[in-house]
């Protein structure tokens, strides 16, 4: 049997027809059931198809969170075309690089993107759109309106396309060269993923998730497939509110969802047992960095068990998960593999370390990633012998569990999102007065880690670190930049010239603050 992921709504629909599928407390409290939520899909991939795309054609979204993302998603998938998910706080030279690199022909995007879609419009070629889709707002010149682009078209099934290898989305991460890599993933890889998380997690049906995370990383986007999958209802948040969240767990009966440990912190601060009431709310999925053992046991405190799990874009999300008495006993472990999941910790020969010494771990599964868009050199290097090598450094104790130990890759990790030091300093090195440049990650009680950059003034040059810090606003994403700046004679590199990031770790971290 071929399986279109477009189908998961499809056939949700007829089995749950009545079941809420999405509540959007900031559209007015609008509420969709399961099979309202198809018909719009299917409105979109009708509009789609007039519009002349094809399958194996990308489409580019734009979109914040909220019914017309998931919809637009499915509706690509029910076409069999690909969807590139966007990053809504990249700038217009990022994103120029992403849809360029993506050839994606149409973009659907929210009015609050207006002016850097307008930007991005005005660059002609340096990108391949051809059709410009625009949800709300005053309407561009160039573009159509969303709403009247799928008003007049039919709510019936779109004749299927693309199934199992055929690429379902390509979503980019940051490289360690500074340019962002497409992870391909197919329809195969995503239904496994889904099958993973929901054999693996405890998710019921009718389960009540709250959607806090933006829908365009891995780590938001395969929860939705799945409460799709599973039947469950999505209460979405268009951007994160600590107060709001716990809101809607009470007013909503919110049973279960996922953030970061920024969140939850956010969301301990504000937490009033007086006017909170968290009692329906089963487990807390927690990711993207490992999660502080005393903000484990705040929440055990609170009656809320915070399951930690490990994963990847590349792997399509499943890595490792941590639940029930584990999650409070073993708090510090990213738990055992998923369930569909092959999980190693491996030395540099790629033999099996013994348990507690700590080795690159590595993952092996139909989830994971078909490879990187148009880098058969980078994928070559993560995908070896059916095993994706993740770059990052654990132990795994003689019943399974494994801990994060740190990171063979650079990349930082601040509130849930990834930063490559390289993209940085890259950016840092365009300084008329900039002769060499490192970044590095400065603890951050409220982020995790932010951004320090360690900076060589060129000869018969001054340097200001707040003049540096001015000077860098606008010219990458907002949470990519520099928090911090620290001016030297010299950066330490090894005979090859590779930065001795563990070095300047040790030189500075104790130094420099991160600001409040």
């Amino acid at each position: 049997m071929q399986m279109n992921i477009g189908q998961f709504l499809a056939r949700r629909a007829f089995l749950s027809p009545t079941v809420e599928a999405v509540v959007e407390p900031a559209a007015g409290n609008r509420r969709l059931d399961f099979r309202a939520l198809n018909e719009r899909c299917n409105r979109v991939a009708h509009a789609l198809r007039a519009s002349g795309v094809r399958p194996g054609d990308r489409v580019a979204l734009l979109l914040m969170n909220g019914a017309e993302f998931m919809e637009s998603f499915f509706a690509v998938a029910k076409i069999g075309a690909v969807n590139v998910p966007l990053n809504w706080r990249l700038l217009a030279d990022e994103l120029e690089f992403i849809l360029k690199d993506a050839g994606a022909t149409v973009l659907l995007y929210d009015q609050s993107f207006a002016p850097v879609v307008a930007e991005l419009q005005h660059r002609g070629d340096k990108t391949d759109l051809r059709t410009w889709v625009q949800l709300g707002g005053t309407l561009q010149p160039f573009a159509v309106d969303y709403a009247a682009w799928t008003g007049g078209m039919p709510a019936d099934e779109p004749e299927p396309a693309g199934a199992d290898d055929d690429l379902l989305f390509i979503m980019y991460t940051s490289g360690t060269t500074g340019l962002p890599k497409g992870v391909m993933h197919s329809h195969r890889t995503v239904l496994w993923s889904a099958m993973n998380v929901v054999a693996s997690a405890d998710f019921h049906y009718k389960d009540r998730f709250l959607t806090a995370l933006p829908l365009f990383h891995v780590g938001a986007l395969m929860p939705s497939l799945c409460c799709v999958y599973r039947g469950c209802t999505q209460v979405i948040l268009k951007a994160f509110d600590p107060r709001l969240a716990w809101e809607l767990i009470r007013d909503e009966q919110i049973t279960t969802t996922l953030l970061v440990p920024a969140m939850l912190q956010f969301m301990q601060a504000v937490y009033d047992p007086q006017a909170h009431d968290a009692r329906t709310l089963r487990w807390v999925l927690c990711g993207a960095a490992p999660v502080p053992v005393t903000l484990v046991k705040a929440y055990a405190e609170m009656g809320v068990e915070v399951h930690q799990l490990y994963g990847l874009t590349e792997s399509c999300g499943p890595g490792c998960l941590i639940m029930g008495e584990d999650a409070l006993t073993r708090a510090g472990s990213t738990g055992r593999a998923y369930f569909y999941t092959e999980v190693r910790v491996v030395d540099i020969d790629g033999r099996d370390c013994p348990p507690g010494e700590p080795g690159e771990i590595v993952l092996r599964g139909p989830h994971n990633m078909v490879g990187y868009w148009n880098r058969p050199d980078a994928t070559a290097q993560a995908l070896r012998d059916g095993w994706l090598h993740t770059g990052d450094v654990g132990t795994m104790d003689p019943e399974g569990f494994v801990t994060i130990r740190d990171r063979i890759k650079d990349m930082l990790i601040s509130g849930g999102e990834n930063i490559y030091p390289a993209e940085v300093e890259n950016m840092l090195l365009g300084h008329p007065a900039v002769a060499d440049a490192a970044v590095i990650g400065l603890p951050s009680p409220k982020w995790g880690e932010v951004p320090l950059a360690v900076v060589v003034p060129r000869k018969d040059s001054t340097l200001e670190p707040a003049e540096l810090l001015a000077w860098c606003k606008g010219r990458l994403a907002t949470f990519k930049l520099p928090k911090a700046a620290v001016v030297v004679t010299e950066i330490p590199r090894n005979p090859s010239g590779k930065i001795l990031k563990r070095v300047l770790r040790e030189q500075y971290l104790d130094k420099v603050r991160a600001p409040e």
